[in-house]
C-alpha cells in the first residue's frame, strides 16, 4: 500500500478516536481543511513538519502516531 494512503488512513483513524471533525483538526493544526481532506484521501505528499502539527493537534507524540501495524511492513533491500 502507498505510504500516502497509509498516512491518510492513520490520520483519519486518530481523528475519529479523538472525536474531531476535519474542520476541528485543521483549526488545531493550523492547516487548511481541504489540505486535511486531501491528506486523508492519500492525494498529498505530506511533510514531516505537517505530520508533527497534526500529531500535536491530536495530542499525541510522533512515536504514537507511527505505532501502527501499517507502518511495520517496510520492505528492505
Amino acid at each position: 500500500m502507498d505510504v500516502k494512503i497509509k498516512l491518510g488512513k492513520r490520520i483519519k483513524e486518530l481523528r475519529d478516536v479523538a472525536n474531531m471533525s476535519q474542520k476541528d483538526l485543521s483549526y488545531a493544526a493550523d492547516l487548511d481543511r481541504s489540505y486535511i481532506a486531501s491528506v486523508e484521501n492519500g492525494q498529498r505528499n505530506v511533510s514531516i513538519v505537517n505530520i508533527e502539527k497534526i500529531a500535536n493537534a491530536l495530542n499525541i507524540t510522533l512515536k504514537k502516531f507511527f505505532e501502527n501495524d501499517e507502518f511495520e511492513d517496510v520492505t528492505r533491500n
